[in-house]
C-alpha cells in the first residue's frame, strides 16, 4: 500500500486537460501487470481464460480506497444492496432479487450467492458482508460468473477476494499514512495505517505487521419528532386510544459515525529451498452509530426520526494458516482458517407499528389504555467457520496440467434476535423462553437452545436459532493444449452439504411465557420431525465447466465457457405455516445457474492499450428468494420462487497515450427478466419484469497525468462513476419495489511525492449527488442508502 511504483493505474475522465510542466520521466511506462489466482495458480490476469477484473495495490492507493463500499463502486457489473457498514449483499452481473431484513437474514435468509474470501479463507454470510478495512491488500479480485468448481458454495455469480500483502524474507519496509478529511454538512473523518516488514532470519524468517484506525464522521442527523400510530395506514389501531412516542433523548446531528481499528500480523518461514509456511491473524472492531439511509421524502434531505438506539458492533478474529511446497514434479498447497465474528446490533423498529397485523395487541389493553408504542430489536449474532483445502497442480509447463484437491468447511452461525416492545411489560406479559422446554423439565430440546433462560422483560418476540453448514467437497480442473493456440479445460466440483436449523422462533402471544407450547411459535426441532423433514438437510451433486481458450498471437487470447454454479439449500422458520391460498414450504433448494460466455482480452500498439471484454447469457432456475404475504402470520419466508435470464456485456479498456496520461475505462450493460413465476409464488414481479439492483448500464472513466514539477513527482487525476437505474427488490407488496434513480459521481485528487514523502489533496462526490444505492422498507420504513456527502481530504504517506 505504501510503496509507490512509476506506474499508476487510472481511468479516463473525458475532457480531461495536460496540466503544468513539460514531462521528465526516466523510461517509458507500461500497463501495470496484475497476477491474480483466480484459477488457483498465479498468473497475469491477461493471461487466463477467467472473466477477472482486479485492482492492484497500486490502484488502490490511487482510488483512495478504504472499504467494502469504495472497492464495490469501482467495479462495473458488481452492486452491492444493504443499510451500512457489515450489513451489506454483493452481486454480480445483475443476479440480484433482494434483501431480507438484517434482523432476520440469518435466522431466514438465503446464503449468498457471490463469495466473499480473505486471502484463501472463505467470510460471508447472509446480508452481512464481512467490512475488511483495505490496507496493505495487495490486490482485490472480482471473478464473475459462477466459480463453483474451484471456489465452491456461494460462487455462484462469482467471487471477490481481497489479496494480502505477506511478509517479504530479505528486504526491511515501514510504511505511515496519514489523513484527515471535511465532509459537506457532517463530521471529521481521520485515519493512521501502519505497516512494518522485518527480516528476522536471514533468508528463513520474516514477519509483517499491518495496524489501522479510521473514524468515518457522520452525516446524517436523527431530527427531533414524535410518531403516532395512525388507523389510516394500520386498521389494527381502529378505534384505541393511541399514545405518541417521541425520541428527544436520542436526537443527534451526523449521528451515523463509524470506526474502524484492526491489525493484522504475519510470519513467513522458509523450511528448506522447496517448501515454505505462512501463519497469519487478522483483528478487526468496527462499530457504527445511527443509520447510512435517510427519509428524504417524509423528513428530510440526510435526516431521518429514529425512537430507538441504532448501534452496531461487529469484531472478528481471522486465523489463517498455508503450508506449500515442491513434492516431485507436483506444487502442494494446505491452507486453512478459522474465522470467529460477533455482531451485536441494536436498531428502531417502530415503524412495524404500520404493519403488524397484531401489533395493537402487544401496545394497547383494548379497554382504556395504549402504551408507548416505541419497539426496537437487539440482536447477537455469532459466526464461526473453520476451513481446510489441499490441492495439489501440475508443472504450468506440461501440455496436460491439472489442479485437483478436497475442501471442508464447519459453518455455525448462533442468532440471539430480541424485538423488544417495552409496552408489554405494563401489560402484564410473561418473560419468554425459547420453545420446547420449561424451566422445570429435562426436555431434551433444550440442548439446542443457545440460550435456555428467560428473556428480558420487554422481548414480545425473539429467535433462538442456530445454523450450521457442513461442506465436503471434491474438485479438479484438467487443460489441455490441443495444439500451440488451442487448450480445452474441464473443471468438475463434487459437493455434500448438510444444512441444519435448529432452535425456537417464540413470541409472548397470550400463552405462560411460551413454556412448552408451539402454539404462538415454532420449536424447529419438533416441527421438523411433526412434519417428516429430515435433519440435516442433505444436498449432494456435482457441477461443471468447460472452457475452450484460442490465443491467435502473443498479444490475444479469445475463450468461451459454460459454468455452473451453486448455493446451500435452506430451511424455512416459519415453515408449514399457511391460509387457503399460500403454504409456507418447509425447506428450498439449491438455484441452478447456467452460464455461457465469450471473452476476449487483447493487448495492442506495442503494449500500450488492453481491451477486454465478454458477452453472456444467464439462465437462473427456481430462484431462492425471500418473500412476504401478510395473510401468513406477516411473515418473511423463502421459497424457490421464479426463473430468469440475463444477457450482457462486459468491457474494459486501459490506454497510455503518451508516457505520462494514462486512461482506463470499464462498462457494463445487463438485460435481466424474469421468466417464469409459478402459481405458487405470492407477491413478487411478474414475467417480464427486471430483477433487483441489476442497473442496466454501468460505466466508469478516469485519467491521471504524472510529471516532474519542481524536482517532486507530481500526478493529478479525475474519474467519474455512473449507474443506470434499478429496482429495489422483486417483492412487490407490501410497496417494496421501487426505482432507483440513475446518478453519477465524481472524483479528483493532486499529489506530489519525492523519494520517502508523499503528500495528496482529493475530492470524492464532488458534484455533491446524493445516490440511491438502496431504497428499502426493512423495518416499514422506506429508506434511502445513500453515499456520503462532498468530501475534501488530505493525507501523507511516509515510506522507507
Amino acid at each position: 500500500m505504501f510503496e509507490k511504483s512509476k506506474l499508476h493505474s487510472a481511468i479516463l475522465a473525458a475532457g480531461a486537460a495536460v496540466l503544468g510542466s513539460q514531462p521528465v520521466l526516466a523510461e517509458p511506462r507500461q500497463i501495470e501487470e496484475v497476477t491474480v489466482t483466480a484459477t488457483k495458480r498465479a498468473a497475469s490476469a491477461q493471461d487466463i481464460p477467467v472473466t477477472v477484473q482486479a485492482l492492484g495495490e497500486e490502484s488502490l492507493e490511487n482510488l483512495n480506497v478504504s472499504n467494502f463500499d469504495d472497492y464495490i463502486r469501482h467495479m462495473p457489473n458488481v452492486t452491492s444492496g444493504g443499510r451500512g457498514p457489515g450489513q451489506s449483499s454483493i452481486y454480480i452481473r445483475g443476479m440480484a432479487t433482494e434483501t431480507i431484513a438484517t434482523q432476520l437474514s440469518q435466522a431466514n435468509g438465503t446464503a449468498p450467492n457471490v463469495a466473499l474470501y480473505l486471502d484463501e479463507a472463505p467470510v460471508s454470510i447472509g446480508g452481512r458482508n464481512l467490512d475488511v478495512y483495505v490496507t496493505d491488500i495487495e490486490r482485490v479480485e472480482v471473478l464473475k460468473g459462477p466459480q463453483g468448481t474451484l471456489f465452491g458454495a456461494s460462487s455462484q455469480a462469482g467471487t471477490v477476494r481481497l489479496i494480502t500483502n505477506k511478509p517479504q524474507l530479505d528486504e526491511f519496509q515501514l510504511g505511515i499514512e496519514a489523513g484527515v478529511a471535511t465532509t459537506k454538512g457532517g463530521e471529521l473523518s481521520d485515519t493512521l495505517e501502519s505497516v512494518i516488514n522485518l527480516p528476522l532470519i536471514e533468508g528463513r524468517l520474516a514477519a509483517r505487521v499491518a495496524a489501522y484506525q479510521s473514524n468515518e464522521g457522520g452525516y446524517i442527523d436523527n431530527v427531533a419528532g414524535t410518531y403516532t400510530p395512525d388507523a389510516d395506514v394500520n386498521l389494527a389501531w381502529a378505534g384505541l386510544p393511541v399514545q405518541s412516542a417521541s425520541n428527544e433523548d436520542l436526537v443527534e446531528e451526523d449521528f451515523n459515525d463509524a470506526s474502524y481499528r484492526g491489525a493484522r500480523v504475519g510470519l513467513k518461514y522458509a523450511i528448506n529451498d522447496d517448501w515454505e509456511a505462512l501463519l497469519q491473524h487478522t483483528h478487526q472492531d468496527l462499530d457504527a452509530d445511527g443509520v447510512f439511509d435517510h427519509d428524504p421524502e417524509n423528513v428530510g434531505d440526510l435526516e431521518v426520526r429514529r425512537y430507538f438506539e441504532d448501534s452496531l458492533e461487529d469484531s472478528f478474529d481471522l486465523t489463517s494458516w498455508t503450508l506449500e511446497g515442491r513434492l516431485a514434479a507436483l506444487d502442494i498447497v494446505y491452507t486453512g482458517a478459522y474465522l470467529d465474528r460477533e455482531v451485536e446490533q441494536s436498531m428502531d423498529y417502530t415503524g412495524y407499528n404500520d404493519v403488524g397485523g397484531y401489533v395493537a395487541y402487544y401496545t394497547c389493553d383494548y379497554v382504556d389504555s395504549c402504551y408507548d408504542p416505541t419497539k426496537g430489536y437487539v440482536g447477537l449474532v455469532e459466526n464461526t467457520r473453520t476451513s481446510h483445502e489441499l490441492r495439489l497442480s501440475t508443472p504450468e509447463e506440461y501440455a496436460l496440467r491439472l489442479t485437483a484437491g478436497a475442501f471442508y468447511e464447519d459453518v455455525e452461525i448462533l442468532d440471539r434476535g430480541n424485538f423488544v416492545y417495552g409496552s408489554i411489560v405494563d401489560l402484564g406479559f410473561p418473560q419468554n423462553y425459547p420453545r420446547g422446554w420449561s424451566p422445570d423439565s429435562s426436555d431434551p430440546n433444550r440442548a439446542t437452545a443457545i440460550d435456555p433462560g428467560a428473556r428480558p422483560a420487554g422481548v414480545a418476540f425473539f429467535n433462538d436459532i442456530t445454523r450450521t453448514e457442513e461442506q465436503l467437497a471434491f474438485f479438479g480442473e484438467l487443460s489441455y493444449d490441443v495444439t500451440e493456440k488451442l487448450t480445452a479445460t474441464v473443471g468438475l466440483r463434487h459437493y455434500d452439504i448438510d444444512v441444519k436449523l435448529l432452535g425456537s422462533a417464540n413470541s409472548s402471544f397470550g400463552n405462560a411465557g411460551g413454556i412448552d407450547t408451539d402454539q404462538y411459535g415454532d420449536n424447529l426441532d419438533s416441527k421438523w420431525a411433526g412434519a417428516g423433514i429430515d435433519v440435516p438437510l442433505n444436498e449432494s451433486d456435482v457441477i461443471t465447466k468447460f472452457t475452450l481458450s484460442y490465443t491467435p498471437g502473443d498479444d490475444t487470447l479469445l475463450y468461451a465457457t459454460y459454468s455452473e454454479g451453486f448455493r446451500p439449500p435452506a430451511y424455512n422458520r416459519g415453515g408449514g405455516n399457511g391460509n387457503d391460498t399460500t403454504t409456507v414450504p418447509y425447506t428450498v433448494t439449491t438455484d441452478t445457474v447456467d452460464n455461457y460466455e465469450a471473452g476476449w482480452k487483447t493487448t495492442l500498439l506495442d503494449h500500450s492499450l488492453q481491451f477486454n471484454g465478454s458477452v453472456y447469457l444467464v439462465q437462473w432456475s427456481d430462484i431462492q428468494t425471500a418473500v412476504f404475504d401478510p395473510s401468513v402470520y406477516f411473515l418473511f419466508y423463502l421459497d424457490n420462487a421464479l426463473d430468469a435470464e440475463i444477457r450482457g456485456i462486459e468491457a474494459d479498456v486501459t490506454w497510455l497515450p503518451t508516457d505520462n496520461l494514462q486512461m482506463i475505462g470499464a462498462l457494463s450493460y445487463n438485460d435481466t427478466e424474469i421468466t417464469r413465476v409459478p402459481g405458487s409464488a405470492v407477491n413478487v414481479a411478474p414475467e417480464g419484469s427486471e430483477l433487483a439492483l441489476s442497473p442496466p448500464l454501468q460505466f466508469n472513466l478516469r485519467a491521471r497525468y504524472d510529471w516532474t514539477l519542481a524536482g517532486y513527482d507530481a500526478f493529478w487525476q479525475a474519474g467519474l462513476q455512473y449507474s443506470d437505474e434499478a429496482w429495489s427488490s422483486i417483492v412487490v407488496q407490501p410497496n417494496d419495489r421501487f426505482e432507483q434513480d440513475a446518478y453519477t459521481t465524481v472524483d479528483a485528487s493532486f499529489g506530489l511525492r519525492e523519494m520517502h514523502w508523499g503528500a495528496e489533496l482529493y475530492a470524492e462526490n464532488l458534484t455533491d449527488e446524493r445516490a440511491e444505492l438502496f431504497i428499502n422498507t426493512l423495518d416499514n420504513t422506506k429508506r434511502i442508502t445513500t453515499n456520503r456527502p462532498r468530501t475534501f481530504g488530505v493525507k501523507v504517506t511516509y515510506d522507507f
